[in-house]
Order: C-alpha cells, then sequence, then structure tokens
C-alpha cells in the first residue's frame, strides 16, 4: 500500500499553521502603531533571508532533522547538541504556556471560574497531553489538522481584522494615527521584537516533513515563498485590527486579540466562537510544532546528542513517542509551577514560560545562518534545486543582519528583567543553560568519536555515495 504524502496545498497550509502563532499577535500589537514599521522591517531584513536560506537547505539536503542536520554538519556535534536542546527545550515550555490561557479564555467566553483553581489545572494538563497523544500520529496522517488549523487561523485574523475596520469607521481609532506614531522608538518596542521574530519562525518544521511530501524539492521554496508573504499579510492585519480597539497601554500581552474582539463584539455569539476557534488553533499549533521538534531531538538522540530516551521511535509508525512524552513530563511540571504557595513563583506564570522559551527558540536559531555560508563551502559541488540568488557582500549582509538581530532581541527580552527585578525568567535561561550543556556531556557518553562536521573530501564521498545509491 502506497504511503500517504502531503498535497503542495497541504504544505502550503502546513507552512501557515506552523508558523502563525495567533496569540503573539497581541505582544507585537503591544508596541503600538510603530509595530508595522517594526513588521515591514524585519520581513525586509529578517523574514526574506531566513526564508530563502530555509528553502535551499530544505531542497539541497533530505535529512528530517531540518535545523539539527544543517548546523552538525556544518559545525560538528558540539553545537549540534546545543541547537537541539534550546530547540527543544522551547516546546514544552511553550505548550505549558498556552496551556494556562485554557481557563481564563473558557472563563471569559462562558462566565466560569476555572481560572486559579484545581479544575482549571486539570483543564491545562488535559491539553498537554491530548497534543501529546496527538504526536503520536504521522505527518502525512495528520493533514486535516495541519489544513484545518491553518483555516482557522486566518479565520481568526481576518475577522480580527474586519472588526477592527468596522470599528475604527463607527467608533473612532483607540489610538492616536498621526504619522509621528508611526515611527520606530529605539527604546521601550525593544523588548516586544523578539516577540515579532519568534512569529516568523518555524519555515524549517515542514522541511523535516520532506519524506511525506509528494515533491519536497519544488514543493518547499514555493510553499515557503507563497505561505510567507500570506503570513505577513495575516499579521499586519490582524495587528491592525487589535490596535483599533484597544489602547496600546491596554492592550494585554497574554489576551490582547481577545480583548479586541470582547470590545468590538461584547459578549456575542460571535465573541463566544472565536475564543472556541482561538483555543482550537492552540491544538494545531503546538501538534504542528511537535512534529518537527520531536524529530529533531529523536535524531539527536540517535547521535548521542540528546538522552537516550528522545530517541524511542514507535516500531509501528516510526515516530518518536519518547521525545513526546517527556515533552509531556515537562509541560506538567512546568505547570505545576502554579501550585508553589509562593506568589512570587506562581503568579505570571504564562509570561515568564512564554518569554523563556522564547529565548530559547531565537538561540536555536543563530548557528543556522553561518551554518548556511559553510555548507556553501564544505559542499558547494552540491546540486541545489533551489539556490539563494546573492552572493558576495550581499550574501554576508543577509547573514550577519539576521544574527545581530537575532542577539539583540535575546538580550532585549532578557535584560528589562534586570530592571524590573523580575528574576525569574533570567534564572529559566541560565537554568535551561546550563543544563543543556551538562545534557550534551551526558548523553555523549559511550560515543566513540565526535563528529566534527563536514569538509569537502568528506562532502565529496558523501555525494558519491548517494549518487551510487540512486544509480
Amino acid at each position: 500500500m502506497a504511503q500517504k504524502k502531503l498535497s503542495f496545498m497541504s504544505v502550503i497550509l502546513s507552512v501557515i499553521c506552523v508558523v502563525f502563532v495567533a496569540e503573539a499577535a497581541a505582544p507585537a500589537a503591544a508596541i503600538g502603531n510603530q509595530q508595522f514599521f517594526w513588521w515591514v522591517f524585519l520581513i525586509i531584513t529578517f523574514l526574506m533571508p531566513y526564508g530563502m536560506f530555509i528553502a535551499e537547505l530544505g531542497t539541497t539536503y533530505d535529512g528530517d532533522g531540518g535545523l539539527y542536520d544543517w548546523i552538525r554538519d556544518a559545525f560538528g556535534d558540539r553545537w549540534a547538541a546545543r541547537v537541539s536542546w534550546y530547540y527543544w527545550l522551547n516546546f514544552p515550555l511553550w505548550m505549558a504556556s498556552l496551556a494556562t490561557m485554557f481557563p481564563d479564555i473558557i472563563d471569559f467566553a462562558f462566565g466560569t471560574n476555572l481560572a486559579n483553581s484545581m479544575s482549571g489545572l486539570i483543564v491545562e494538563l488535559a491539553f498537554v497531553w491530548i497534543v501529546t497523544i496527538m504526536a503520536f500520529s504521522k505527518v502525512s496522517d495528520s493533514d486535516w489538522l495541519l489544513n484545518g488549523g491553518a483555516v482557522l487561523k486566518v479565520a481568526i485574523a481576518v475577522v480580527v481584522g474586519c472588526l477592527g475596520l468596522w470599528y475604527a469607521g463607527s467608533h473612532g481609532f483607540a489610538n492616536d494615527m498621526s504619522l509621528h506614531t508611526f515611527l520606530p522608538d529605539m527604546g521601550g518596542s525593544l523588548g516586544y521584537l523578539s516577540i515579532i521574530l519568534f512569529n516568523f519562525m518555524g519555515f524549517e518544521v515542514v522541511c523535516t516533513f520532506a519524506g511525506d511530501m509528494a515533491n519536497p524539492q519544488k514543493d518547499i521554496p514555493k510553499a515557503i515563498v507563497l505561505g510567507g508573504v500570506a503570513i505577513a499579510a495575516i499579521y499586519l492585519f490582524s495587528g491592525f485590527g487589535i490596535g483599533a480597539a484597544l489602547p496600546t497601554d491596554a492592550i494585554d500581552p497574554d489576551y490582547g486579540m481577545i480583548f479586541a474582539v470582547q470590545t468590538m463584539a461584547g459578549g456575542s455569539v460571535l465573541f463566544k466562537v472565536v475564543c472556541v476557534v482561538f483555543l482550537v488553533t492552540l491544538f494545531a499549533n503546538m501538534a504542528s510544532w511537535s512534529f518537527g521538534v520531536n524529530s529533531v531531538a529523536s535524531i539527536a538522540a540517535q547521535h548521542g546528542n540528546m538522552p537516550r530516551v528522545f530517541g524511542k521511535v514507535n516500531e509501528r509508525t516510526e515516530m518518536p513517542n519518547g521525545a513526546a512524552i517527556v515533552n509531556g513530563v515537562v509541560a506538567t511540571l512546568a505547570l505545576c509551577l502554579q501550585l508553589i504557595p509562593v506568589e512570587a513563583i506562581s503568579e505570571g506564570v504564562f509570561w515568564l514560560l512564554f518569554s523563556s522559551n522564547v529565548v530559547f527558540l531565537l538561540l536555536s536559531y543563530i548557528p543556522m545562518f553561518p551554518a548556511f555560508v559553510r555548507l556553501r563551502q564544505v559542499d558547494a559541488a552540491r546540486p541545489r534545486v533551489y539556490r539563494f540568488p546573492f552572493e558576495g557582500p550581499l550574501l554576508a549582509a543577509c547573514v550577519a543582519v539576521p544574527v545581530i538581530e537575532l542577539v539583540l532581541c535575546c538580550v532585549a527580552t532578557v535584560a528589562p528583567q534586570f530592571n524590573d527585578g523580575s528574576w525569574k525568567m533570567v534564572v529559566a535561561v541560565a537554568v535551561g543553560i546550563v543544563t543543556g550543556e551538562l545534557v550534551r556531556i551526558v548523553s555523549a557518553r559511550g560515543r566513540t568519536d565526535e563528529y566534527q562536521g563536514l569538509t569537502p573530501e568528506l562532502a565529496a564521498q558523501r555525494l558519491e555515495q548517494e549518487t551510487a545509491a540512486e544509480e
């Protein structure tokens, strides 16, 4: 029986489902009208080169490890292990942060009292373990989830944007729309720029679906371009809707989109429907990311770069169930922070987990850009179905600028915590980094050789073997 494959439309919808993060639109909108400048600026300086690099790497290298494979071939096991740890750790923290939203949003929509109760915690845990179980299925068998999630995400963004147009026409804009308000402020807004970059992440996840695609060499670059354009438009439109309804200083970074719809639609049926659909999209978003994250963690474990439990694969489905279960356990432990009877720890769990996950995800991308250049150098003979169109100084700029932006956004996310006296997030990031180094060292025990990355000779030998196998 032939294996089911993802259609081209499913690949595009997968890009939208993975990359578009509805819950992250509100923190970006909290920047104010200058968000539109930063959206356009980062689309040009980050999203475009990032997407084109991914398109080349994803169509040149067939492995299901995506980001991990590229960095390992470029720089060897040591950096690959670090990246796989950061990339994996972001996921259970992110999943736990989204779980904390469920009781509040259900309360907003239906007037229940789940938040800050044991019943609410049960709802949060149910979300975590439903996502964990969903990750046991193959990507190609879950195309309904990817397609449906993408459609629902676009629908929410369109509803929020259209409500914003209607609300501004009926009541006026909630914010000053003078030209100067659209100009960038290099001060207070920098801390939110990491959220905008975070909103662009995920194209490489789709590359890990290559084995489930009918024609990945053609589908991946086209899907990244078309999906990227659609995602940029969606973010701008939904950000406009939120800003039209709520004053900038009143936008809650946790629930800004929900509050914006509530302001514009009241407690109507439309508001309740948006709340329910928003929660459904969180399932789709987490499940789609889990396919890529678990694949990376599993392959890293097979190389001795992550604990062996991540490498446990279901013999029937060939899915990395070990990684999925660890995700559920870690997210559960993170949610249990709410049970600690110390207000300094139990309060603000959403933002603690979400901001920490943003930092770890951004950290995992920093080595990818120099890895692209390195692979161009040591594996120059390998045929490239799609090739990044620039060379020389322009290529160097397209590599350097995104790396600088990633570093600055990580610093801008962590540094304010020192000034505000909020030590929790700083400690969480520090513990995550130190733990990653310990995990890297322990995981490598028993490994006879440490892979140092491709050399021109090794790259030529691998290409010759692959060509012979195809013949």
